[in-house]
């Protein structure tokens, strides 16, 4: 009967989505009994039945349905509901052949929830279905959804007796050749892979195949079947396609929830309306661990700085054009504080029209939270690209390989995201801002090409037309209304190094002076006596050492402030190293 199973058919393999081909191969391998099943499980999934036409379903029932077509025996298990079964025939196949070996049994244990219970009469019905030489031929397939509850990640020594026995079991049935020759496969159902069981999860007995969020084509498709059914509500100037390529980073489930709520509440879905409600759904899907940034300005509002928007606008260009290729995998954005480097990757976010999502802190204090938050970060951003990622703070924020005292989690997380951040598959779909007053706190692991490979730098302005140029562009930012006045020589008679972020503080104390005065526009006596009050924050070596460092990272001459263009690089690397000992710093 081999050649009725449905993954024998490879004509029918060919038309399944990659994921779903890539578990058909290993199991038509013969090789393994036990799958995992990661990722956008919890979404509909589609099976294309002939050219540009989908049907919908949810995971097990692509299962069974789809990928082995409800044949031979297939059984689903949870820790709530216990033991059920595709259809009352094989639920009535199971009870018998229990009965008959475990008469006095009741139904309430051979179906239960509890692992102990049902795994041992499941184990007792693998081997009784599988035939003895030259009997019919059998297929069981069983489907463990929310494993996480059953071998949940953790140290061994700390888990439960009950949780050892699962993994024990589990661990067993994987290395089991009798399972594996008796065609009893096992499919475990989790979102993250972190969530599990570190020891099954590294296994070379198990198989993990991840399912993705649903790309570009997958979303149009479904947005015509819901055209089709007449629930698809869309404002003028929008189509399926058009709703489908503003739509990354949601998956079936979202956009059925966004199309059936403007159903209805009879709203047609417009640009702004699913701009807004992809925002609120990614943050949520995200469980607060990314935050979308505006990006309302361009690089238009950048002052200065010619070199790095020069950098910024051909990468830009590069996007419009498709060039993706040609892209740095990421940005290392360093310079002092206060001279606008989370500005000026949210205005070159705002030059090419692409999302941009700022990391929050993803760690937490319980065991495995950690890993788990963060591969759920990464597989939306995945799901989003193309799009732009800010890492702030990252010297602080990423750690490095060698940190210790939390059992090995700061460690795998550092190489969880260099993994991630050197996959070349994602380049130009996923762009990484690392932003850092101290780029050489970042390890260099995540400094060397193939990651944020190119190095880019800001520094306070130093001519009188630099800083004539900043205050137009700050006051064009805060929107404010000034009366002209030559600024220079305001400039000139307080000698302030004004960072950015300073003279945009004076700007904001002037517009508050002339509110206070029933003004609505600022004058040059507002100027002048905010600019006589300012003190500026008096961190003269730490700023030094930031300017140091930056420039000492700065892979280009243009990028660098005169003052420091002919500096021997002995010298500044010895300056840096009794800067840092002068702060107290440790230097090796």
């Amino acid at each position: 009967m081999e050649d009725q199973l449905v993954y024998q058919d490879l004509e029918f393999i060919k038309i399944l989505p990659r994921w779903a081909q890539e578990l058909a191969n290993k199991y038509r391998s013969k090789t393994t009994n036990l799958y995992i099943l990661y990722g956008n499980i919890r979404d509909f999934l589609p099976h294309e039945m002939n050219r540009d036409e989908f049907t919908f379903t949810r995971i097990q029932d692509y299962i069974s349905e789809v990928l082995f077509g409800n044949q031979d025996y297939i059984i689903y298990y949870n820790s709530s509901s216990g033991i059920t079964f595709c259809t009352e025939a094989m639920a009535q196949d199971y009870r018998s052949v229990i009965g008959g070996l475990y008469p006095q049994a009741e139904d309430s244990d051979i179906i239960a929830a509890e692992p102990r219970k049902s795994f041992f009469y499941l184990e007792k019905y693998f081997l009784a279905k599988i035939p003895k030489k030259g009997g019919r031929r059998c297929r069981v397939v069983l489907i463990m959804d929310y494993v996480e509850s059953i071998i949940p990640s953790g140290d061994f020594i700390r888990l439960t007796e009950e949780d050892r026995y699962c993994l024990v079991t589990l661990s067993r049935w994987a290395n089991d050749p009798i399972l594996t020759i008796g065609d009893i496969t096992i499919i475990l159902l989790t979102e993250n892979l972190a969530d599990i069981s570190p020891r099954l999860v590294s296994s070379p007995a198990t198989v993990k195949v991840g399912v993705p969020f649903p790309d570009e084509k997958v979303r149009a498709s479904f947005l015509r079947f819901k055209e089709g059914m007449g629930q698809l509500l869309l404002d003028r100037g929008l189509n399926p396609e058009r709703v489908a390529s503003i739509t990354s980073g949601l998956n079936l489930m979202n956009l059925n929830h966004l199309v059936m709520e403007s159903e209805k509440t009879k709203t047609l879905l417009s640009l702004d309306y699913l701009g807004q409600r992809k925002k609120e759904i990614i943050e949520n899907s995200a469980a607060g661990l990314l935050e979308f940034m505006e990006t309302v300005h361009d690089l238009s509002y950048v002052s200065g700085h010619d070199f790095v928007k020069k950098r910024f606008k051909s990468a830009a260009r590069a996007i419009k054009l498709g060039r993706l290729d040609v892209l740095p995998m990421g940005y290392l954005l360093s310079g002092p504080v206060g001279t606008g480097k989370s500005f000026m990757v949210s205005a070159f976010a705002g030059e090419i029209g692409i999302p941009m999502v700022k990391f929050r802190n993803f760690r937490s204090k319980w065991q495995g939270d950690t890993e788990s938050n963060l591969e759920k970060v990464l597989n939306i951003l995945k799901a989003m690209s193309p799009v732009a990622v800010m890492i702030d703070e990252a010297d602080a924020f990423l750690g490095d390989r060698d940190q210790d005292g939390d059992s090995g989690t700061s460690n795998r997380v550092f190489a969880q995201i260099a993994s991630f951040m050197g996959n070349t598959e994602y380049r130009g779909k996923i762009i990484w801002f690392l932003i850092t007053c101290r780029p050489d706190l970042i390890p260099i692991d995540l400094k060397r090409q193939g990651r944020a490979e190119e190095h880019l730098a800001l520094f306070y302005p130093e001519t009188e037309k630099e800083r004539e140029a900043l205050f137009d562009t700050l006051v064009r930012k805060l929107d404010l209304s000034i009366r002209k006045f030559p600024i220079a020589e305001l400039f000139r008679k307080f000698h302030h190094e004004f960072s950015g972020a300073d003279l945009e503080a004076v700007l904001i104390r002037a517009k508050l002076r002339a509110a206070m005065e029933d003004r609505s526009f600022v004058s040059r006596e507002d100027m002048e006596e905010v600019m006589g009050d300012f003190i500026p924050a008096a961190y003269p070596h730490e700023i030094e050492l930031q300017n140091l460092v930056a420039v000492l990272e700065c892979t280009s001459k243009e990028m660098i402030p005169r003052r420091f263009q002919n500096l021997e690089r002995t010298k500044l690397i010895n300056t840096i190293q009794e800067l840092k000992i002068l702060l107290g710093e440790r230097t090796g």
